[in-house]
């Protein structure tokens, strides 16, 4: 059995010559898996069988009980009062992944907000997703309209908003005169109809700068998702977890998401403004 490693020990006396000595000895401080080592210094002595170089990181296999004889890969050597703390490439392949999932599915929502907010801007046909944005005041609760109403649209000029609790009728009247979207609602006791006025030519052009400045605003979401995947890589290069090169490469892989994104939104953005030009 290895003795422990200890300041108050000389070196000598622990390392003895052997016939196919390791090339090198690291201590580890702390225990593993219970196993203490030096009482005074918790040090656990550690036998290096290999030793090999890539361009970002530093291999090593051990046969130290606690590693389960698995390679431990030291992209992180962080020199502290207790010893040595590693990072294995599989903790670090989840980092990186769970970084570019998170990046990827924060666009795709970025680009789904950007369409529902120009299905709400009106256009000279009736569509339901005009009143997605319409707040309700429901029992004291602002509520949507969508939850407490069906909307149906009778013809192509046209929306019909039947409530599922009549009381209520009185409240999303009020919230459609209060809106923005320039429609007086017609409310017989049972049902409220919307009737979509022609758009003047002055309406198109303040609808196509509201739809521009929609788009802008996914543009400005998408680059700083972007900027925070960016800080989260160049924190795990400031680790020692990832090399510069990676880094680069990564940032690179992340900046071509990103003007994929981008033109999906140019996209929807040039099919809201066909809409509103042909009306």
């Amino acid at each position: 059995m290895a003795t422990p490693f200890c300041p108050t020990t000389p070196v000598r006396s622990i390392i003895q010559p052997q016939q196919n000595p390791p090339k090198t000895l690291i201590f580890l401080g702390d225990t593993y898996n219970g196993r203490p080592g030096c009482v005074k210094c918790q040090s656990t002595r550690v036998s290096v069988h290999s030793w090999s170089s890539a361009a970002s990181y530093v291999r090593l296999r051990s046969g130290v009980v606690g590693f389960y004889g698995k390679p431990v890969v030291m992209r992180q050597l962080l020199q502290r009062r207790r010893g040595v703390v590693a990072a294995t490439v599989e903790e670090i392949e989840a980092e990186k992944s769970l970084i570019e999932k998170d990046a990827k599915g924060r666009m795709g929502k970025t680009i789904e907000t950007v369409q529902t907010n120009f299905n709400s801007v009106r256009t000279g046909r009736a569509n339901p997703a005009m009143l997605d944005k319409i707040e309700v005041e429901y029992y004291g609760s602002p509520v949507s309209l969508k939850s407490i109403a069906q909307i149906s649209t009778p013809d192509a000029s046209s929306l019909l908003i039947q409530p599922y609790d009549k009381s209520s009728l009185k409240s999303i009247e009020k919230a459609i005169v209060g809106s923005d979207l320039g429609m007086t609602p017609n409310n017989d006791g049972e049902v409220i109809r919307l009737t979509l006025p022609q758009l003047t030519s002055e309406r198109k052009k303040e609808m196509l700068k509201v739809v521009a400045k929609l788009a802008e605003e996914g543009k400005v979401a998408l680059r700083n998702i972007r900027r925070d995947a960016l800080k989260s890589y160049e924190k795990l290069e400031k680790e020692k977890k990832l090399s510069e090169d990676i880094v680069k490469d990564l940032s690179s892989d992340l900046q071509k998401l990103t003007d994929e994104y981008m033109k999906k939104i140019d996209a929807v953005f040039k099919q809201k403004e066909k809409e509103l030009l042909k009306v």
